[in-house]
């Protein structure tokens, strides 16, 4: 077992997500399409294309910062829907992440109207405060960005 994987109370390692896969149009995943799902993707999070797995108007996966973390983008006649409110979420460890994450995000829209973008929005649930904020780029669901401020005393992995 390596040093860094997160350990449970029972002392076996803690299983952890690797991937979202999203279905989309097959004109999303053509040469323009993907360009445009990388530029801002790697722009705005650092995420990289799996160059090896990209099939023309099938298949994109956005390798996010290792190869057992990806957004796998498939084709469909019938591509995912979604409403308003459904999302996959990301962590950062520090508030001037999810601070420069945001940032990036607002600069790429005024390039791009396309990106959708809500404010950075604290939830304060007295141990703990949320910061985040929603993001979306072409894609069915949105992306919310979450820093966890715990207060003094309090174990984030043993806390619920």
């Amino acid at each position: 077992m390596s040093e860094d994987e997160d350990m449970s109370e029972t002392g076996a390692a803690i299983p952890r997500f690797n991937h979202v896969a999203l279905t989309v149009a097959a004109e999303q995943l053509a040469a323009a399409g993907r360009a445009d799902l990388l530029r801002f993707h790697e722009q705005v999070f650092g995420w990289t294309e799996m160059p090896t797995l990209t099939r023309d108007r099938e298949l994109l996966v956005l390798r996010a910062w290792s190869n057992e973390q990806f957004v796998y983008l498939h084709a469909s006649a019938q591509p995912m829907r979604t409403g308003a409110s459904e999302h996959f979420g990301l962590s950062v460890p520090r508030r001037d992440q999810l601070d420069s994450l945001y940032e990036r995000a607002a600069k790429y829209r005024e390039r791009d109207p396309r990106v959708e973008l809500e404010p950075p929005h604290t939830d304060d649930f007295h141990v703990l405060k949320l910061h985040a904020f929603y993001v979306r780029y072409l894609l069915p669901l949105r992306i919310e960005v979450q820093h966890f401020e715990w207060a003094p005393g309090f174990d984030a992995q043993r806390t619920a």
